[in-house]
């Protein structure tokens, strides 16, 4: 084999660690930010990314997890050694099969996107560097190839690069219009850009030229956006109906869940999660979902042990700061130091993002806002919202003005976020808060009220802060 091949294939190959191994590399690299905040932040990430990758970095560490935390991810990366729907029993296999054919194009950018999905799945952003150089490698053997743009759109999307994405994606699917990828990585990239009417002619494209799940589930997503839950939910109920295996099954149920676990129908979303956490048991999307929706139907208790496997397995910044909010909303002794530990560690996986080339500005505003440096939070949301100008951008922007004393600067970008009909009680929280501190009281109170009907138990923090503002407005009348 030639060196420059052999080096290849070797760097896609790191050696394994345990999910403990990760989390205990990431409360160290923690503990070290908090000692020294901002001294040699970016130099020590990359050395946590070279401690985290001592291993396949796997969630649940047996590989049995693999393809199933998205959508169809088995047809996606469509390579023979997955039909196990073993994520990381692919990954070896691709790895050793490079070594012995060097120059296959198609299983280099097989090996890539599967690195992504790896990524995704197990919240290690240092994988995306592997993906890339695959992704690179099968391009350099054939030029302009369908499989391997598709893999890059997927790689930019995952990264947060979504005007890259749309990119690839439009240059995959000039060579193959049937890219199931291609046309799935096009509608994501939309969505995240806030091109909502584009996303659903795209969403409707797709559907025509791949039905299937995760065409169907990104549709489904698409309407909600724009207000029509009705018609999120039905199909997503035929995406059910038509999941082939287990993977498809868990994440649609899952996507399920989410949906009616928004409209506060808790006990409809635990049957999902419950349906999904039977075709996997290991599926930490449905695991997390269980937890927010047994928080939010009073089973704190319950929730908070669901939510320390998650993130014992996934140190994510959303289940992170769920966790943390459940201790302080709990406040037994030692929690408020628990919960400090979990948005110190929300610091080290943001630091770590970075290094693995991930734009991580709405995460680190969405945090900071609440458990951070509100100046950092309004510098990182309005990052972001330089880049683009989704609902979810324009809610950050809107609480972090608020957070950092802007509260009628925020007035206009918290309207934003509820413009499209999208319905979710987090932003109707945060405009009913700058509203009355903007001594909007009237609309203030629609907003509060609209929170706690919609979904009560939206956030064990918020959900109570939004009560004793209601409360306030009323005895103001």
């Amino acid at each position: 084999m030639p060196r420059a091949t052999e080096a290849t294939a070797a760097a896609a190959a790191p050696r394994t660690a345990s999910p403990a191994e990760r989390v205990d590399a990431l409360r160290r690299f923690a503990a070290a930010v908090r000692r020294g905040r901002g001294l040699h932040v970016a130099s020590c990430a990359v050395l946590l990314a070279v401690a985290m990758t001592a291993g396949a970095v796997a969630v649940g560490g047996d590989g049995q997890d693999a393809a199933r935390a998205l959508p169809g991810v088995s047809r996606a990366v469509n390579a023979d050694v997955l039909v196990r729907g073993d994520l990381d029993t692919a990954i070896r296999s691709l790895q050793e099969h490079v070594r012995r054919q060097p120059r296959d194009s198609g299983a280099w950018a097989t090996l890539g996107l599967a690195q992504v999905e790896r990524a995704r799945t197990d919240g290690d952003p240092s994988r995306y560097d592997q993906a890339e150089r695959a992704l690179a490698r099968s391009l350099a053997l054939r030029p302009g190839n369908d499989q391997a743009l598709a893999g890059q759109a997927a790689l930019a999307a995952a990264r947060h690069h979504f005007a890259a994405a749309l990119d690839h994606a439009d240059r995959a699917l000039e060579r193959n219009p049937y890219s199931e990828r291609a046309l799935c990585s096009r509608i994501d990239a939309l969505v995240e850009l806030g091109r909502y009417a584009e996303a659903a002619e795209a969403a409707t494209l797709a559907d025509r030229r791949r039905p299937g799940v995760p065409v169907f589930t990104r549709y489904a997503y698409v309407h909600e956006l724009r207000g029509d839950v009705r018609t999120a939910r039905r199909v997503l109920h035929q995406a059910l109906a038509s999941a082939a295996g287990p993977a498809d099954v868990a994440y649609v149920a899952t996507a399920l869940g989410n949906l009616e676990r928004g409209r506060g129908r808790y006990g409809t979303a635990l049957r999902h999660y419950a349906r999904a956490l039977a075709a996997d048991d290991t599926y930490l999307p449905a695991l997390e979902g269980r937890a927010r929706a047994q928080a939010a139907d009073g089973d704190r208790a319950g929730a908070i042990v669901t939510l320390e496997q998650v993130v014992a397995r996934s140190p994510l910044p959303g289940p992170l700061v769920a966790l943390g909010e459940l201790y302080e909303d709990r406040d037994a002794p030692g929690d408020r130091a628990k919960a400090r530990e979990q948005y110190a560690l929300v610091d080290a996986w943001t630091a770590l993002a970075r290094a693995g080339g991930v734009d991580v500005d709405l995460d680190t505003a969405l945090a900071a806002a609440d458990h951070g440096d509100t100046a950092e939070a309004l510098r990182a949301a309005r990052a972001e919202w330089g880049r683009r100008r989704t609902v979810h951008t324009a809610d950050a922007l809107a609480w972090a003005l608020h957070r950092a004393g802007r509260s009628a600067e925020a007035l206009p970008y918290a309207r934003r976020a509820t413009a499209t009909g999208y319905r979710d009680a987090t932003f109707l929280y945060h405009r009913g808060l700058i509203e009355k501190a903007a001594g909007r009281d009237r609309a203030a109170r629609a907003s509060l009220t609209a929170a706690l009907q919609l979904n009560p138990g939206f956030s064990p923090l918020g959900a109570r802060a939004a009560r004793a503002a209601l409360k306030d407005v009323e005895a103001a009348r």
